[in-house]
């Protein structure tokens, strides 16, 4: 099978393997395996392997777009970017979930002990949190989503239904992201490094996946996601507490986690239940690739 029939045939399996070796790839030749498993945030190296990190989504994403649908594809990528007219209520959703969450998971934990209070409360400089978090925030959603929602969502959701969807995406992502979380597993304290390092990856990343499908679903707007990809890079800056401990970083990780889990179940049970619907709001990307309007997909 030749390399274009093999990316034409599976073409998600085909993303993922390029988006992976692009943005691991790079990180060995710049910073050696020794970088790739030891940088945390405080490390000189952690800004370049942040911004390898996102040259594989993004180039994946456009290279197989171009490969598989050509012109029309990159036309359909654009048209879905440029998508704002969704309603009012999907950018609140958008913007407010990941903070709102955020917050009342540490103040709830706060009550236990003051090292859970959000940066924002208890830094001096509040101004630099802002500011780092905004200018983070404003790149890394652009070069992330225009792979993982430009191209990954809608052709899963051609076999899978939103939940599905959202858990490979949501894990996929975590794992993605190894390199700029493994160094942590140094500080992990009495929690196994491993089981710490797992925790940083999959304990939130993935119900906060379902909910950016399923918004994606409701709206089609490529940039309505980009902006719920926002809020969880500034908050990094903004709310995440400084100085807590293995242990205390261990638990706010489970409990933010378990706090969106919580939020996907009240959405399921809102939407009668379940969260895909029928008809996906998602326009084709190509003629023989992305469902037409109209068709229907299987539901979970």
């Amino acid at each position: 099978m030749t390399v274009g029939a093999f990316i034409k045939k599976r073409p998600v399996l085909a993303y993922y393997v390029v988006a992976f070796a692009i943005s691991w790839g790079t990180i060995l030749i710049l910073v050696g395996p020794g970088g790739f498993l030891e940088t945390t945030s405080t490390t000189p190296s952690f800004a370049l392997v942040g911004f390898a990190s996102l040259l594989g989504p993004s180039l994946a994403g456009v290279l197989l777009t171009g490969i598989l649908d050509g012109r029309a594809g990159w036309r359909d990528l654009l048209a879905r970017l440029l998508r704002w007219r969704v309603g009012v209520r999907w950018y609140a959703v958008a913007l407010l979930t990941a903070p709102l969450v955020t917050i009342l998971t540490l103040l709830a934990l706060s009550l236990t002990s003051p090292a859970f209070l959000p940066a924002i409360i208890t830094a001096e400089d509040k101004a630099s949190l802002v500011v780092s978090g905004m200018a983070v925030g404003l790149i890394v959603p652009v070069f992330e989503e225009l792979g993982w929602t430009g191209f990954v969502t809608p052709r899963l959701r051609l076999r899978q239904g939103v939940l599905g969807t959202g858990l490979v995406m949501g894990l996929l992502w975590g794992a993605w992201h190894l390199p700029l979380f493994a160094g942590s597993a140094a500080s992990s304290g009495a929690i196994p490094p491993v089981l710490f390092v797992a925790a940083m990856l999959f304990a939130w990343l993935p119900p906060y996946r379902v909910l950016m499908v399923w918004v994606y679903d409701r709206t089609g707007s490529l940039l309505v996601v980009m902006l719920m990809h926002m809020p969880i890079v500034v908050s990094q800056f903004v709310l995440t507490p400084e100085g807590l401990s293995g242990e205390q970083m261990f638990v706010s990780l489970i409990a933010t986690g378990a706090a969106l889990w919580l939020v996907v179940g009240a959405v399921a049970l809102a939407n009668g239940g379940r969260l895909t619907r029928d008809q996906p709001a998602t326009p084709a990307q190509a003629p023989d690739a992305l469902p037409r309007p109209g068709d229907r997909l299987p539901v979970s």
